[in-house]
This record gives structure tokens, sequence and C-alpha cells, in this order.
């Protein structure tokens, strides 16, 4: 073998080494997987611990899983472990008082996040009327899967809908009353 030759071979072989030595030791991160099963004190406990050891970026996400994991088992006591794992996702830092109230109003609450504020109903709601109710309309959906199907709190869920109803309509005779104020 010539000498081009042997040294061509001897740098293949370094770098298949190289490469295969890559592949065998992944990197070492967080293991971020959603929460599965059928069981929802478990799921909390496995998403707890994922966003207790580099998951928190994804806290959404493991959220939303675990309403999905509830639709299988809904029941009102699912408000309570709800509330429990929002606020000891405030008291580890993950959301503030406010985030986590809003979340667990948003989805478990009969009145509206989406409407909430100081502002006059005339200079600053009126304008985006039809934003406030797609607003509105996407926190019903959530209120349908908190209320109907984690909770199984048909009641709240009508008045959460009724509340709707009623606001849309109030929202759509202020706003023709500014208009004709103007």
């Amino acid at each position: 073998m010539n000498s081009p030759t042997l040294i061509r071979l001897l740098g293949i072989t370094a770098m298949a080494a190289l490469l295969s030595a890559c592949n065998s030791n992944p990197p070492r991160g967080p293991q971020c997987s959603l929460p599965e099963g059928p069981h929802l004190d478990q799921a909390v406990s496995a998403a707890r611990f994922d966003l207790e050891t580099g998951c928190e970026e994804r806290f959404q996400e493991y959220f939303q899983r675990l309403l999905v994991i509830a639709e299988g088992d809904p029941k009102k006591e699912n408000k309570a472990r709800f509330s429990e794992f929002l606020v000891w996702a405030n008291q580890e830092g993950l959301l503030s008082k406010r985030q986590a109230r809003e979340i667990y109003n948003r989805y478990f609450g009969v009145k509206y996040v989406s409407l909430i504020g100081d502002y006059s109903v005339c200079s600053h709601t009126c304008p985006r009327q039809s934003q406030v109710v797609a607003d509105m309309q996407r926190e019903l959906a959530d209120k349908e899967q908190g209320l109907l199907k984690v909770s199984a709190d048909r009641r709240a869920y009508h008045r959460a809908n009724r509340l709707f109803q009623e606001t849309e309509l109030v929202l759509e005779a202020t706003c023709s009353a500014c208009g004709a104020v103007e």
C-alpha cells in the first residue's frame, strides 16, 4: 500500500471512530416527555418532576396534556387538582400569582378573564369589539374543556355560556350607544 492510500484509509477510520463516538453519547439534558396514561394524579406528579428538572419552558404544553388526561375521567374534584397544580407552579416560580389565577379562571371559572380591564368600554373595547368577542369565544371553548370535559360541571358551563351571550348582547348595545353619543 502506498503512503497516500494508507493516510486516506487511516483518515477514514479515524473519522468513522469519531462519528461513532458522537452517536454513542447523546446530549445530557432534561427528558421533557409529556405525561401519558389515564391517571391524572400520576400525570401531575410526572409533570411536576419534569417541570422542576429543566422543562419549565414547556409549562403550557404540560398543562394542556394534563387537561386532556383529565378528560378521560371527568369529575368535580379535578378542579381542585388543577388549582393545586397552579398554586404549586406559582410557588416554584413558573407562574406569577396573577398568571396562575387567570389560567385557572379561564378554564374553571364562570367569569371571563378576556374581559378584565379598567378601560372605558366606549374608547377601548368598542373599537375592538369583534376581537373581544372572538377572545371570549376562544375562552368559552376553554371553559367547555375545563368545566364540562374535565370537571363534569354542566351547571357552571351553562352559566358561563349564558354570561357570554348576555355580554355579547350588552356589548353590542353599549357600543351602539357609544356611537350615537360620539
